[in-house]
């Protein structure tokens, strides 16, 4: 890493890796045209995005028709979301019942209740106190649903951002198909991590994005089953099948290829490691009194460990966080879209913690360029950083 700081903050972006640096450096030295024109130095960009798309879509068991690149995760999520619900109403003339979950990022919250102010209906399914969606909540709450035209949206992320929980995605792709409905996966925190096949979970949709994994920030993509047809957001171009209108920004896709082959090329590998580190990390981070695990020791992500205290209304969790930053140790309290508001994690809240130790809680991430010396040194910090929060609360 190019600065002095131990980075485990690896949920909210990760550094870019070497090889994808220098891909994307040697393509923008050899070729710069619009993959749109038709000259020789067009049709090589050409062949480079397709080239990335097919690599992407041999990662996830998908057919490159099926990718449409965007700009990041948040815009996948809106396309998901809003191209399914405007294209169901535009041609059975209704809205479609969108089902989601209160642990969900923003990008699909946010999205659903925009909707919801158009007058579509959303429905929020149950989560256990470890954060996670049961098929048979989703069942419940999908029986109880009115009949209509349009099939609904069922979006359950498939691993949380904040505290690893992995959600069982192909269980609840079953309740939903079953039920008649459509299913979309955030899978940004989970690709790379755990497998991701579309076909064995079972979705219709599914959202990536590049920067989490070692790839360039500004590219993303989501997974349509080709049976499936959305309403495109924007407009302006025939680019990605006349799904997505604008020039595409062939460098980032190039860089997003490459970061998926290694991601997936050496995940089972690289994850066995982070497991190792994730887990040398929790043993030593139980010596701090009073530590509480948000993150569950079984069915969560590898690499993301999040904590909160039994005495957290007696802490500043801002403060915690900025101290560990004084340390040289980068650790966040939940998702980076909503950093620096400091506000208790809606995640947390909606797994029934209390509002204080919502606000209190930091979260650990890991990348494959973590080292053991790195995990001590950080929970030597935190360890003086507690200790510091209660000094204070003795004066």
């Amino acid at each position: 890493m190019a600065f002095d700081l131990i980075y485990l903050d690896n949920s909210a972006t990760t550094e870019l890796d070497p090889q994808v640096v220098e891909i994307m450096n040697r393509f923008r030295e050899e070729n710069f045209a619009n993959a749109g024109s038709v000259h020789r130095s067009g049709q090589r960009a050409r062949v480079a995005l397709e080239d990335g798309r097919d690599t992407i879509a041999r990662c996830l068991g998908a057919e490159p028709k099926e990718i449409v690149f965007t700009s990041g995760g948040t815009e996948a999520n809106n396309y998901a979301l809003k191209g399914y619900a405007f294209h169901a109403k535009a041609t059975t003339g209704s809205w479609p019942t969108i089902i989601t979950d209160r642990t969900e990022h923003h990008a699909i919250l946010h999205p659903a209740e925009f909707l919801e102010s158009l007058g579509l209906p959303v429905r929020y399914v149950e989560v256990t106190r470890e954060g996670r969606v049961t098929p048979e909540n989703l069942d419940q709450l999908m029986q109880s649903l009115p009949n209509q035209p349009a099939p609904p949206l069922i979006s359950i992320m498939h691993a949380n951002n904040e505290t690893g929980t992995i959600n069982p995605i192909r269980e609840l792709a079953e309740v939903t198909h079953e039920r008649g409905g459509v299913i979309h996966t955030d899978a940004v925190q989970s690709f790379g991590k755990i497998p991701c096949k579309v076909a064995e979970l079972g979705v219709d949709m599914m959202t990536l994005s590049a920067h989490k994994i070692h790839g360039p920030k500004g590219v993303g993509l989501l997974y349509v089953n080709k049976e499936l047809e959305l309403e495109s957001l924007i407009h302006g171009g025939a680019q990605e099948r006349d799904r997505r209108g604008g020039t595409e920004a062939v460098e980032l896709v190039v860089g997003f290829a490459e970061a998926a082959r290694i991601a997936e090329e050496n995940r089972e590998e690289a994850m066995r490691e982070v497991e190792r580190l994730s887990h040398r990390l929790r043993e030593r981070l139980k010596g701090i009194e009073g530590v509480c695990f948000v993150t569950p020791e079984a069915g969560a992500l590898p690499n993301i460990l999040n904590i909160t205290f039994n005495s957290a209304e007696h802490l500043d969790g801002e403060g915690l966080i900025v101290g560990m930053d004084i340390q040289g140790v980068a650790v966040s309290n939940g998702s980076a879209c909503t950093s620096g508001s400091m506000q208790p994690s809606h995640v947390l809240l909606a797994m029934g913690y209390p509002p204080a130790q919502a606000k209190a809680a930091v979260r650990f991430s890991l990348s494959r360029f973590t080292t053991e010396a790195e995990i001590d040194r950080a929970t030597e910090a935190m360890a003086e950083q507690f200790k510091i929060q209660q000094a204070k609360l003795k004066k």
